[in-house]
């Protein structure tokens, strides 16, 4: 079986060329052999010398391809950096195919058959959600995970491939390895879960035969008196990934943001497209329900049944030490899980991975993505 390796630098501060050269030296030296892919996310002010980071990655770090995008906020080991100049390095030696950089409308069709994909987007360029739909329908059961570019307003996301701009960059896993896809979503399910039976777009106006938003105020009511105080900007609407299911509990659900709710019509407007007859549950976002999900979902991947050799972590912009009131909760679950093998990531405007083996685009959720070595 071939022997898989991955190396982790971090470079903190403002670009410089010399600091950027040690770190590839330090890839070089890490790894001990060259390197198939790096995954490199960084700061908004380091757009400018993308692409002298990315010869100097490939040349003197010995990297075949150099991927990447702006963040937020990086993930680095077991820390979370949301704050400060700088870029996190993930560097693999492992089995992918070419990557293939989405430009000018085009579709990023695939020509191998991959067992996983990557995908990484720039959110003012790239129909994500389009390309996920037509994903699912062409690799029904393959996971596809990553992120949407942060870091400000249009002018200050990228995405890129060997040091020129991208709407997406999609990286295939092929071979002897593969992704385990971790999703955290942080939300329970409040009130019952009902059918969508009349909705436009999306506008959801019925829930089982009568008025969406009176079934919100239902849901609402279920809710603890210190709950209530804090569910302001936590309440979200869960459309089922499968129907398959008689007891929904967290992690069943695709968790889309309540845009606007009207009592006089009955209407509630979320940040997804429901299909009629789909089920809807009303969801609670909670920093104790998140802190649990985490290590419910890493627990149930019974991922020291696999041999884990690195991982990537997508953590919405809303997580963070903000949310969890310390910092580094994510990626210090996800680092101990697997070992502390290297690790890096970034804070995202929106976090992609399967619930019930349809692959999406989820808010407010950890997304992680762990190298193993497939099964014998």
């Amino acid at each position: 079986m071939r022997d898989y390796g991955a190396a982790e630098v971090e470079v903190e501060g403002k670009y410089q060329a010399a600091t950027m050269l040690d770190a590839a030296h330090r890839v070089r030296k890490t790894l001990g052999r060259p390197a198939r892919i790096a995954f490199v996310f960084l700061s908004p002010g380091y757009i400018p010398h993308i692409a002298e980071l990315c010869e100097t990655l490939r040349v003197d770090g010995h990297i075949t391809d150099v991927v990447g995008c702006t963040g937020g906020g990086r993930i680095f080991a077991d820390r979370e950096i949301e704050a400060g100049e700088g870029c996190s390095i993930l560097a693999l030696d492992c089995d992918v195919a070419d990557p293939i950089a989405v430009r000018d409308g085009s579709n990023g069709a695939l020509e191998s058959s991959p067992n996983a994909c990557l995908l990484l987007a720039n959110p003012y360029e790239f129909q994500s959600d389009e390309w996920l739909q037509e994903w699912n329908a062409s690799h029904p059961g393959v996971p596809c995970i990553g992120g949407l570019a942060s870091g400000g307003g249009e002018e200050s996301v990228c995405v890129f491939h060997n040091g020129n701009a991208a709407d997406a960059v999609i990286v295939p896993i092929v071979g002897g390895n593969s992704l385990l896809p971790v999703i955290s979503q942080g939300c329970r399910p409040i009130g019952e879960p009902l059918t969508v039976t009349k909705a436009e777009n999306n506008v959801v106006y019925a829930l089982g035969g009568k008025p969406a938003y009176h079934a919100l105020e239902s849901a609402f009511q279920t809710l603890s008196d210190s709950e209530k105080s804090n569910a302001r900007g936590n309440l979200f609407a869960g459309i089922a990934g499968t129907e398959y299911i008689e007891d929904f509990k967290p992690g069943d659900f695709l968790i889309r943001a309540i845009i606007g709710a009207d009592p006089d019509s009955g209407a509630v407007v979320i940040g997804g497209i429901p299909r009629i007859g789909q089920t809807l549950q009303y969801q609670l976002r909670d920093r104790t329900v998140a802190q649990e999900d985490l290590a419910r979902v890493l627990t149930a991947r019974r991922i020291r049944g696999h041999r884990p050799f690195a991982s990537l972590l997508f953590s919405c912009l809303g997580r963070g030490e903000k949310f969890f009131g310390a910092p580094g909760h994510d990626s210090g679950l996800l680092s101990k899980a697997i070992g502390n093998k290297p690790s890096a990531g970034f804070f995202c405007n929106g976090e992609i991975g399967p619930v019930a083996g349809h692959n999406a685009l989820h808010s407010y959720t950890a997304s992680a993505a762990i190298w193993v070595e497939k099964s014998e």
